[in-house]
């Protein structure tokens, strides 16, 4: 992880969007890292963090669509032989299967920030065939508020970006369900106007 920071170090701007383009691709590179140092170096830098979260998200975007396609294009045998290749991915493919099951297009939003289910939702909504404007329109608010929020730490804590990582850490498993009520809260009271 050392030589991710250093190459962000060097080459700025693009190697940050280049890396968070790697983690959403489901590369191995932790999103718990990579987002708070992103927004430490940006504040460094003096850039807006608004321009700094557009960038993020745009990468985002674009490399969680390398995994829908590769979804789509074949998603179920892949994520298969995965599974029977790494054992321990069976977890988290399962628990990503079983949110798409469930929640249907709201999955890929809040899968975004469930540990185990984020690096699949992209394969699993591509093999379901989900609609690419669907998944668009669903991942970009799952991103945003992603990275908003470990963008945002880094930005603030701005030197001290580690202890983004070491909140984040410690208090995920309080920080996550709430996230994910607040979303669930805000999407039951919006088809809740639609059928007023």
């Amino acid at each position: 992880m050392d030589s991710v920071i250093q190459f962000i170090y060097n080459y700025g701007i693009i190697a940050m969007f280049f890396i968070i383009l790697l983690e959403y691709a489901c590369f191995p590179v932790s999103s718990e890292i990579v987002l708070p140092f992103s927004g430490a170096f940006a504040a460094s830098k003096g850039l807006p963090f608004p321009l700094v979260l557009i960038i993020s998200v745009a990468a985002g975007i674009l490399g969680t669509l390398i995994c829908y396609a590769i979804g789509r294009s074949g998603g179920a045998i892949l994520l298969e032989r995965i599974q029977n290749r790494f054992p321990k991915t069976k977890k988290g493919i399962e628990a990503s299967y079983d949110k798409f099951d469930h929640f249907g297009s709201y999955a890929v939003c809040f899968g975004r920030m469930i540990p185990l289910c984020r690096t699949y939702i992209a394969f699993i909504a591509g093999a379901a065939k989900q609609p690419l404007p669907i998944f668009i329109s669903y991942s970009v608010v799952g991103i945003a508020i992603w990275n908003t929020i470990l963008v945002g730490l880094g930005y603030l804590l701005c030197d001290n970006w580690a202890k983004a990582v070491s909140y984040y850490t410690r208090y995920k498993n309080i920080l996550i369900p709430v996230i994910l009520l607040l979303i669930l809260f805000l999407v039951a009271n919006k088809l809740k106007k639609r059928k007023l």
